[in-house]
């Protein structure tokens, strides 16, 4: 459910007691694994360059998560050339749709949302998150900062701290919806509120942040 500063109520899953309810004035979601379910497809890739290259697979899909490519290529293979290898994995994914579908819940939260309300922030190329937002059937926000658009990607806060400017909102007042560490310790170190999404990894392993299965346990009362 997404309660909205205008008191009306948008309903995602049925009332319960056991649903967190967080106030906000916006919401800055990870794209890959937060709304958008892209494990297959980003586990695949990953894993099969990590194979070609002789890499340990576990280690490099581990590395990867919720960050941008060249920087996990950086990090598993520091002796390739990160640029050339990142332009090839990032054609690959542009083609590849399979197992691509949204978190439950998103769809109808996201199509509820007002465009000052909601950005996302996502360590995947703009071309990237276009194609697989689509491949989800989820809009688009009017506000994307992606890994094209930062000089650092996360787990520095220069994302989150873009989308929050952009949407005229201040940080402290933004909820970082993630799934990785790295979002996570992106949008602490941006003074944000988080939440996280244990689509990816377990609830212990989202350095202490509340953590949903999905967004029919939550509810955003949206103050602006």
């Amino acid at each position: 459910m997404c309660r909205r500063g205008d008191g009306n109520t948008v309903t995602t899953s049925e009332w319960g007691s056991s649903l967190l309810e967080l106030r906000c004035d916006a919401i800055l979601f990870d794209m890959d694994n937060t709304v958008v379910n892209s494990t297959i497809c980003n586990e695949g890739i990953m894993g099969s360059w990590a194979e070609r290259h002789g890499l340990d697979r576990d280690l490099v899909i581990q590395i990867s998560h919720g960050r941008r490519t060249i920087d996990s290529i950086r990090e598993a293979a520091p002796h390739l050339n990160a640029e050339e290898e990142a332009k090839e994995i990032d054609a690959e994914e542009l083609v590849t749709g399979k197992g691509i579908v949204a978190v439950p819940g998103a769809q109808h939260l996201l199509s509820e949302l007002k465009p000052h309300q909601w950005a996302i922030v996502t360590s995947a190329s703009r071309a990237l998150a276009t194609f697989r937002m689509g491949c989800a059937r989820l809009p688009l926000p009017e506000v994307l900062i992606s890994g094209d658009d930062v000089s650092k990607g996360k787990p520095d806060p220069e994302g989150c701290l873009k989308a929050a400017s952009r949407l005229g909102v201040q940080p402290e007042r933004c909820i970082v919806v993630e799934d990785s560490p790295a979002g996570i310790l992106a949008g602490r170190r941006a003074g944000m509120n988080i939440l996280g999404v244990t689509t990816t990894f377990a609830a212990e392993k989202l350095l202490g942040a509340q953590s949903i299965a999905n967004f029919h346990d939550v509810v955003f009362h949206l103050e602006r």
